[in-house]
């Protein structure tokens, strides 16, 4: 397997930085001003840009590269590329949702009602936003260091280069110079958790030359037929539905990348979007009719989610104590791990940590088609059918999952705020969603379209997300919670579902590979 060049690759891509310690993130927006000073800007940052180069005890090899204390990454608009002086001929080799941008495509990702663009935040409705820095670190004290150092090259750039206020802060004003995000605190130590009470970031896809270990594409790759040549019937995904200028899953080299060549290639688009979460609406929905659900509102959330929310899968585990009994099972493991005292010791108990964490993610809907277990509309079903749109029709296509495999996301991302009131649904709170995949259209918007917002692909109609659809202002959403045939369960219908998560601003962002950001910071961008 041909292996990526990891020190041209931004690191965001490879990896999620919150599986290495770094709860903590600060986003922070510009505008070029002037081309000469915003070139300048990106060469000083260069330097400090976090390659997906690799870091101690994530790799199988070339392990060279201690964990730092914080990561840097930068990303541009369409607009940005603009004023950074890229040629004509280049900025109209970008596709078209890039160029239009995220407000001009709200119609098609159902960012209506309360999620339309004028009630979001300040920052996206009155600017055009031209760059966006990312800062993750492992404390709140590393990031600010990091963010003043940025802040000294924007102010020694004479105007040339501004900082964006308008976030949106508890107050209610918007007038925030960055977005914070940070993983959700219990006694000190961060969890995995969303404001919902879901684990979250469970499962990523799993795709060639990253040199992570193959164990792993285990339930995050591809499904396959021919078992015995790879792990459980599973391959990873082709770098190309990922990052740009590598071979995809329909096994070519897309043509439609940027120009010249050396601009797209090991780059990447990324969705960025501000998603506030309704806390009270959620927990009133799931106190109302939950009294009615069998098995009560904890066994409702998971049908809405495809997961208990403590992350063990519905497909796998059946009752809310078996993934009780997971989550303690996996505790301990971890705990051994931790306590091992050689290293022999260590490998085993890594060994069966590794084993049961794999029952989160090891598992497709073959023997589950009608969703008797995982509801077929649940929101990790829809995400990722795991092959099951083939509803059981045996060798329907070549590949199994051809469906779903041209779909995938990479997903990243923290929470933001805290719910001070979980009755209510003001206050700032929600998640900061960001998608990364070489198709904007291809993938998230046809997965936010077709797939959340819209049902027919899963035979359920009009029927929407129940967690994060656009449901009607009016008369809300609904989902059916199929039964069983083979026990009689009769399914239940919830209705009048209100929206959950609105939208509160994002754009569409380009990821340029480490050279050319330095094509871009000396002016040499030449697509003839």
């Amino acid at each position: 397997m041909a292996k990526l060049d990891l020190y041209d690759i931004q690191g965001n891509i490879v990896k999620g930085y919150g599986r290495f310690g770094f709860s903590y993130a600060r986003h922070v927006f510009f505008a070029f001003h002037k081309e000469q000073a915003a070139r300048q800007f990106v060469d000083n940052l260069i330097p400090l840009i976090t390659h997906s180069k690799p870091w101690d005890g994530y790799f199988d090899d070339d392990v060279e590269t201690k964990l730092p204390n914080v990561t840097t990454n930068i990303a541009f608009t369409y607009h940005g590329l603009k004023n950074l002086g890229i040629p004509k001929a280049s900025l109209n080799s970008f596709p078209d949702e890039f160029a239009m941008g995220m407000k001009a495509r709200a119609d098609i990702l159902g960012d209506d009602g309360k999620s339309s663009p004028e009630y979001w935040d300040k920052i996206w409705r009155d600017n055009d936003v031209d760059c966006w820095i990312s800062i993750n670190g492992t404390s709140e004290e590393n990031i600010d260091k990091r963010y003043q150092e940025i802040m000294q090259w924007v102010k020694n750039s004479d105007a040339g280069v501004a900082l964006l206020s308008g976030h949106r802060g508890d107050d209610g004003q918007e007038n925030l110079d960055y977005q914070s995000a940070s993983a959700i605190f219990r006694d000190g130590k961060p969890t995995p958790k969303e404001h919902f009470g879901y684990a979250d970031g469970i499962s990523d896809p799993f795709f060639k030359g990253t040199q992570a270990n193959p164990h792993y594409v285990i339930g995050n790759g591809k499904r396959n037929r021919k078992s015995a040549d790879t792990p459980k019937g599973w391959d990873p995904l082709e770098a190309g539905e990922f990052i740009l200028g590598h071979r995809d899953e329909a096994f070519e080299t897309p043509t439609n990348a940027p120009t010249p060549r050396l601009l797209g290639f090991n780059g990447t688009f990324m969705v960025y979007r501000k998603l506030h979460q309704n806390v009270g609406s959620f927990n009133r929905y799931l106190d109302t009719v939950g009294q009615d659900f069998p098995g009560g509102k904890e066994a409702l959330a998971a049908k809405f989610a495809g997961r208990w929310r403590n992350g063990a899968p519905l497909r796998t585990f059946t009752t809310q104590e078996q993934a009780d009994q997971f989550l303690v099972d996996l505790l301990e493991a971890r705990d051994k791990v931790a306590k091992a005292s050689n290293l022999i010791e260590r490998k085993w108990a890594q060994l069966v940590y590794a084993k049961l964490k794999l029952k989160a993610v090891a598992f497709d809907y073959n023997d589950d088609i009608e969703g008797a277990r995982c509801p077929v509309g649940s929101h990790i079903r829809r995400s990722n059918p795991r092959g099951a749109l083939e509803f059981g029709v045996k060798n329907a296509y070549a590949t199994p999952s051809a469906l779903t495999n041209r779909r995938r996301i990479l997903r990243r991302g923290l929470p933001y705020g805290n719910v001070k009131d979980s009755s209510k649904d003001d206050g700032e709170h929600g998640i900061i969603f960001m998608a990364l995949n070489a198709s904007l259209k291809r993938q998230f918007e046809f997965v936010q379209q077709q797939w959340m917002n819209y049902g027919n692909d899963f035979k359920l109609a009009s029927e929407k997300d129940a967690l994060i659809g656009n449901h009607s202002q009016q008369d809300g959403g609904k989902m059916i919670i199929e039964g069983d045939a083979k026990t009689g369960k009769a399914p239940f219908f919830c209705s009048a579902i209100p929206r959950f998560v609105e939208t509160r601003g994002g754009e569409y962002f380009f990821i340029p590979s480490i050279t050319a950001l330095e094509y871009i910071a000396s002016g040499l961008v030449d697509p003839t």
